[in-house]
Formats: structure tokens, sequence, C-alpha cells
């Protein structure tokens, strides 16, 4: 049956690899289960009602991209617009977070319209194919850095913006958390040099284990104050009533105090990062998983997106930030995941780890780290694919601006945006008309335009 629905064959994989690359997205994406809530609860919203909320949503959107793209590629609330919606609309216009998620939801909706009219999919189709591989290579950096960050390797100075961190200083927390990532790093990198299946989701569990270890013997000592929590999982149930604190929160708002200009303008700040975020995933995933054809078109881009405005929706009724495609799927077709039963385990692994959240939330971010940095490097050989010649230089300076703005700006979407805007003023100097799509020009104006007025 899993043969006729999701074409394994024809993908040229099995059900024991889909398995294991959903196993290891999941694993890749399980902070979220920390960090969301974290992050919403800092807006009023209550902590485990985002946490219900995070998995069921990640869950639809999952099984919605299993089914209806048949692609690897597995949701949840994205970083960087729970952050948005906290830190911005919330702390700083001082709305309330139910008017957040009705911006959300709306966004939901305006992006299932687009879906339908194929507007999400011209986009994706009019990028250049240069400028694809760049997202791929700059998505790679990316991910390495967060995962840098995750290990806690990369930190905060003053001086130089960051640097690596002092082992010695606070060495049972941030000096062992960063040495076992370092090693889990390793491990995994020779594991996956030696063909050694599953070796992502081997080095995540070798690396949260030898942390465990540590633990116990005294190397590691919790400080839940200085955010180093215990690494040994409790068994606690999840009180499910407090879903009830958030489901269905965004209808329940008053924007006589926000006023409608204000309220377009945080819908279409969200709009924008979600699209463009979204696009840039599925680009650079896409990529590296050899999915888009010669053209550089992605045969299941209007169902995949569908299903991401589909997650959006629902995540915001059930009362979380925007849900999107997780570019930690990229750890899932690293892993040889093909077809969307990788997505499936990985939504269907979402909704058990409510039942047992305390068990997934012990993952520490230095043990998945090691992963995010190995994809990475997996992701940053697409740069092979760019030519650094005098007749390709058009193409490939914006591809390269695009991949640096990536990490240094901490933004998928700032990437695509430097890109697009540099490929249509170069070749458009160049005199290389012949070579943008027309939408690029629209594209271009539209970021010259966030730029002035969001």
């Amino acid at each position: 049956m899993l043969e006729k629905i999701f074409k394994l064959k024809e993908k040229n994989t099995n059900v024991k690899t889909e398995i294991t690359a959903g196993i290891t997205t999941f694993m890749t994406m399980a902070y979220i289960l920390a960090v969301n809530p974290s992050i919403l609860g800092e807006a009023g919203m209550d902590p485990t009602g985002v946490l219900l909320a995070t998995c069921i949503a990640s869950f639809i959107g999952s099984v919605c991209m299993a089914f209806m793209a048949n692609l690897p590629f597995v949701l949840s609330a994205g970083m960087g617009l729970n952050a948005f919606l906290t830190y911005t609309v919330v702390h700083g216009f001082g709305y309330p977070w139910q008017v957040a998620l009705l911006a959300v939801f709306i966004e939901g909706i305006i992006f299932i319209v687009l879906s339908i009219t194929n507007v999400r999919e011209a986009i994706f189709n009019s990028i250049p194919f240069t400028l694809k591989n760049a997202v791929s290579v700059g998505i790679g950096l990316f991910i390495a850095f967060i995962g840098l960050q995750n290990a806690g390797l990369s930190v905060g100075n003053s001086s130089t913006l960051v640097s690596i961190v002092s082992f010695t200083d606070n060495f049972k927390t941030s000096g062992i958390s960063a040495l076992l990532a370092i090693v889990g790093t390793l491990i995994t990198a020779i594991l996956y040099i030696k063909k050694v299946k599953g070796s992502i989701l081997i080095g995540i569990l070798a690396t949260w284990i030898l942390g465990i270890i540590c633990q116990l013997v005294g190397i590691y000592a919790p400080d839940a104050q200085a955010g180093f929590y215990s690494l040994i999982p409790s068994f606690e149930m999840t009180d499910f009533s407090k879903l009830g604190e958030t489901f269905g929160q965004c209808f329940n708002v008053d924007l006589s105090d926000v006023g409608i200009f204000n309220f377009i303008v945080i819908i279409f700040s969200f709009l924008f990062v979600d699209l463009f975020d979204t696009l840039g995933t599925l680009i650079g995933v896409s990529a590296k998983a050899e999915m888009l054809d010669d053209e550089g078109k992605l045969k299941e881009i209007k169902p995949a997106l569908m299903a991401d405005a589909i997650a959006t929706t629902s995540g915001a009724v059930l009362g979380t930030s925007t849900v999107t495609t997780f570019v930690e799927s990229s750890a899932g077709v690293a892993a040889g995941g093909r077809t969307g039963l990788t997505a499936l385990v990985s939504g269907i692994l979402f909704l058990v780890s409510m039942l047992f959240a305390p068990i997934f939330t012990a993952i520490p971010a230095f043990a998945t780290a090691p992963a995010l940095i190995i994809v990475g490097f997996l992701m940053f050989s697409n740069i092979a694919a760019l030519k650094f010649d005098d007749d390709g230089y058009s193409k490939t300076i914006p591809a390269y601006l695009c991949i640096i703005a990536m990490p240094l700006f901490y933004s998928i979407s700032e990437g695509i945006s430097i890109g697009v805007i540099s490929y249509v003023v170069i070749n458009l100097i160049c005199k290389k008309h012949k070579d943008i799509n027309p939408v690029m020009y629209v594209l271009a104006v539209l970021f010259i335009l966030k730029y002035i007025f969001l």
C-alpha cells in the first residue's frame, strides 16, 4: 500500500530509508517544541497550549505535504516568525497576541488563494536556476550557523559581533555542551563518510547519550536559569486542557484599537517573510535532493505550497505562529528521504510527542547541532553548479550576494530579496535583458518597496 501511495521504487527509496529520514528530520526539528512555547509564552500565551498547537499544526501540515505533494518536507512553526510575533507585534507595537494570530490566519487564507491562482508557483518558476542553486548554498551556510549557535560554539561578542565560546569559562554548562557538539559533529561526519545508514540520526542520539553520561558523572551540571536543562527525559503527561487557552483565540479580537492600516502592515510583514522563507526552503532542499527538472522547476510545487498555506491557517486557529516548511527537512533528505512518507513519519512523531512532550523537549540543542552543521556542508556542495567565469559573472555575483546575505542577515528571505534585486539590476545594466524573467522585475520592485515601507 505504501508503495502505491508514495511511489517508493520510482523515487529510488524504500520504507526503511523513509522512516529513518522521517525520524531524522523530526529529531533535528524537535527543538521547536521547547523553543516555540518559550518565545510565544513571552507574548502572554500559555506555553503548554502553544506546545499542543505546534504539535497538531505540524502534523496537519506534514500530512498535507505527504499526501498532496508526496515530498519529504516537514512543516512546523517557523523560527523568526514566532520572534516577530512576540518581540515586534506584541512587545514592539503593543498589540495583543490574539491580533497577531488573526494576521497569521488571514495571511494563510491569502496564501491559499495565491496557491490556487498559481501566483506562488509562477514566482518559484521565475527565479533563475543560478539563484536557485545559490539559495541551496546559502541555506547550507545559514543552518550551519544555526547549528554553531545551538551548539554554543558561536557566541556574541561586543567587538566582533560573534566569536568562539570559551571552553574553560563555565565548563560544566556552556563549555561541555560546545565540546559535546564538536564530538557529535566528528561522529556524524565519520559515519556519513563511511556511508553508514542513518548516520545523521545516529549522530544526534550519540551526542545526546554522551551528554546524559556527562550529567550522571557530574561533568555536565544543569542550570535552568542559564538555559542549561537536565538531559535526562522525564515521563510526565501533558495537560491537554491547556489547548483551550489558545484554540480559536485569533477570532477573539477587537481591531478598533489597532487601526486597519496598521493591521494590514502586520499581515504583509508576515506575508513577505513567510512567502520567501517557504520558497527559499523549497528551492534549496529540492535542489539538494535533485528534485528540480532541467528548467529548475519543481513538479509538485503547487500542492507543496497549498499544504504550507493550509498549515499556516490551521496553526493560527490552533494557537501558534506561522507554520512553514522547515529548512531542517534537508536533514531527512540527506538521510535518503525522497517521498511524502518521510513527512508522514515526522508528522506522526509530532502528534505522538503531545503525549510525551517532556521526553522530546529534553533533546538538547547541542545534540541536534551536529546534524545541522553536516547538512549545511552537504547543501553547500551545490556551489559547484555556479559558473565562475566572465560570461557567468552577471548571474554568479547576484548568487554570491544571495549566499552571504542569508547567514549574515540571519534570514532566508533577505538572501532571496538581495539576490533578486541584484540579479535584475546587474543584468539590466549589462544589457542581458533576455536572461530576466518578467516576473523577476515585479519581484525586484516589491522587494525594494518592502525595504522602504516595512
